[in-house]
């Protein structure tokens, strides 16, 4: 039999949503949760992808915790290896490690609506339970690979990017790459320079802006460290320059089509060959998928030894892959630059809420739904961060993470204050919530931009994005409404928290 811990809060994941929602506790004088973390470090996603050219694509200074800024960062767009050490500063400055039980994947979690708390299983047979459970294991954690016609007889090396094998040495190989999005257009020009032949297979190009990055002079660095409110001064240039571009993503069409015009102006800039100009210049409005940047990947592909593929995979053999035209590829390792399960990330988990209800099953069913990508109804004292539609397109998650962390500690002390046993969201609320968010994206250039993504779930439906300004949301998520929510008291049924507790 397994280990069974109890704590006051079961936080999930030490990514920048675990580790800030800890830091937010510790400053609410409490240290009565516990941290659940499926590896041997903190870091989250900065901690697993470590492919070649890693590296975040909105600015260090923006993309970081507002109360724990580094006046240190080497560049403007810093690389994997930088962010995680950072992350783990963040984790020692705080002594969360002490909190931190690595080598616990949970496995699923069951409401005990007698008890009125959550028990989390893990895969090391271990049960937490805690009157309040955190979900913060983000949407880029479980890597998508494509079921490929015959992949299991292929003899070569196969791995994902974010799974990215060091021990196999690339250099003279013959590489196929899967997928063109984020992680691909900083791998490809790493790996081209070193491989006798990179054949990389695209079914759809995405749009790439220049990516301003540059080296942080030291002269910046001494005045953020020295100067008072100079990094934040900097800071707040960057959230509002990001900011803007959501004009752009939500029923402004016009103005991405100004975007695209530099986009194009990249890929011609970038690539000789005119006919590898027209494979890789996207025929949707851009937006539409993730808009990516980079300076690197368009000149990469003028390299003899890389050819771009727009025809599919056919067939996988035992040392080549053959596409939808009948060419075969002889090839040494495939490398899936395919991304994460995002819409279905939770179809598989076993979290049992309210009367048995299956959140994995309903969500497969009929679609992530919550109110502000937080709470789900049913559900009581659970909470997601960076939950359904709270993701972005044009600024950093980490602002929105530190947005619901706040608004999660305060849901936790009104529970406490109001000397109740757990609190729900209302039904009415979270369909409200959800049919005003789809609305606006409905509206957005998800939805009219003329593509299909990862955005969107098997239904075709936006539950992964938040549609327009982050400060909206930060206006949403500043104070809690007590009307959004029931409480459930120690001996009496649920009924609305403006009845049981103000504010």
């Amino acid at each position: 039999m397994g280990e069974r811990v109890e704590a006051g809060v079961v936080i999930v994941g030490t990514g920048f949503s675990g580790l800030g929602m800890a830091i937010q506790l510790l400053k609410e004088g409490r240290e009565d949760f516990v941290i659940l973390e499926k590896a041997q470090d903190v870091g989250g996603t900065w901690r697993d992808n470590t492919y070649p050219g890693c590296a975040c694509d909105i600015q260090s200074h923006m993309y970081s915790y507002s109360f724990e800024q580094n006046p240190e960062w080497s560049r403007s767009f810093s690389s994997q290896p930088e962010i995680w050490e950072y992350m783990k500063g963040v984790a020692r400055k705080y002594d969360l490690y002490r909190f931190v039980r690595f080598g616990q994947e949970m496995t699923g979690a069951r409401w005990d609506a007698e008890e009125h708390r959550w028990y989390v299983n893990t895969k090391a047979g271990d049960v937490f339970s805690g009157r309040f459970l955190v979900n913060g294991v983000g949407a880029l954690h479980i890597p998508q690979i494509p079921r490929l016609p015959g992949v299991e007889s292929f003899r070569g090396a196969t791995f994902h990017s974010a799974q990215w094998d060091h021990d196999y040495d690339l250099r003279g190989k013959k590489v196929a790459v899967i997928g063109t999005g984020a992680s691909a257009i900083q791998f490809v020009p790493q790996i081209a320079k070193d491989v006798e032949h990179l054949a990389l297979f695209q079914r759809t190009p995405p749009w790439i802006m220049p990516k301003p990055d540059h080296e942080m002079p030291d002269w910046a660095k001494k005045v953020f460290a020295k100067v008072p409110g100079a990094q934040r001064a900097y800071r707040n240039f960057l959230y509002w320059m990001l900011e803007v571009r959501a004009v752009g993503f939500n029923g402004h069409p016009g103005v991405m089509k100004l975007g695209q015009k530099l986009a194009k102006w990249n890929i011609d800039k970038g690539v000789k060959d005119p006919a590898l100009r027209a494979k890789l210049t996207p025929d949707y409005t851009m937006g539409c998928k993730r808009v990516l940047v980079s300076n690197d990947y368009y000149p990469s592909l003028n390299r003899d030894n890389v050819e771009v593929v727009t025809d599919g995979v056919a067939e996988v053999r035992e040392h080549s892959i053959v596409d939808t035209a009948g060419v075969e590829h002889e090839v040494d390792a495939i490398i899936f630059g395919t991304g994460f399960h995002v819409t279905d990330a939770f179809d598989d988990l076993e979290m049992i809420g309210e009367g048995g209800r299956n959140l994995g099953k309903e969500w497969a069913g009929e679609g992530m739904q919550t109110h502000l990508g937080i709470t789900v109804n049913g559900f009581p004292n659970l909470f997601f961060l960076l939950g359904p539609n709270t993701g972005l397109g044009h600024n950093s998650v980490v602002f929105m993470i530190e947005s619901q962390i706040r608004y999660v500690a305060e849901a936790i002390r009104l529970v406490e204050e109001s000397k109740a046993r757990a609190i729900d969201v209302r039904s009415d609320t979270q369909a409200q919530f959800n049919t005003g968010i789809q609305q606006k994206l409905d509206k957005g250039i998800w939805t009219q931009g003329g593509c299909t993504s990862w955005y969107l779930d098997a239904k075709g439906i936006n539950r992964t994005v938040w549609p327009g300004f982050t400060w909206r949301y930060w206006m949403r998520t500043r104070k809690l409404r007590s009307a959004d929510f029931e409480l459930v008291g120690n001996a009496e049924d649920a009924r609305p928290m403006a009845d049981q507790a103000s504010g």
